[in-house]
């Protein structure tokens, strides 16, 4: 079989959470990627920190922004996210007003994690992207690992500074 000089792409699932006591307050998130290789074995890594101040959304989209940035090479990438806020950004079209509306809201005022939301734009750009919604704290138990690892990276030492939360 001839290819076109294009390499088939590396499936990627992706899931994510992010998790955050006060909001504003201490904040973590927990990413889980996994592929499986051609020998049928699936692969996993984990990516995970906490913020000292921060929010719920900012660690729900930094999740995905860390999770595609480890990524080396272009990939189709199933994102599986329990945060409304993220998914119906590209389903319901928020993003879309938003630059239209050079980040401003419906209602004229500024979109909040603006800087987050373009480097999700620019992060998803050599990738093909599916959008999945899983219900949060429902059993499913890749979300439930993530909120572990984004709820203990919260709790952790050595947090970090979010530079716009």
């Amino acid at each position: 079989m001839e290819h076109s000089g294009t390499e088939a792409k590396n499936f990627i699932e992706m899931y994510t959470d992010g998790a955050c006591s006060g909001n504003p307050g201490t904040g973590g998130y927990g990413t889980i990627l996994r592929y499986k290789d051609s020998s049928g074995m699936y692969h996993e890594k984990e990516l995970t920190a906490g913020y000292k101040h921060t929010t719920n959304n900012r660690m729900e989209l930094l999740a995905v922004i860390t999770g595609l940035e480890a990524l080396k090479k272009p990939c189709k990438v199933k994102i599986c996210s329990d945060s409304k806020y993220f998914i119906d950004a590209f389903e319901q079209k928020w993003l879309e007003g938003w630059i239209k509306n050079n980040w401003r809201t419906a209602a004229k005022k500024p979109v909040k994690n603006v800087d987050l939301w373009k480097r999700l734009l620019a992060a998803m750009e050599k990738h093909e992207i599916e959008l999945m919604w899983i219900k949060g704290h429902a059993g499913h138990p890749f979300n439930e690992r993530c909120d572990k690892l984004a709820v203990n990276s919260s709790k952790s030492d050595n947090l970090l500074d979010d530079t716009q939360g």
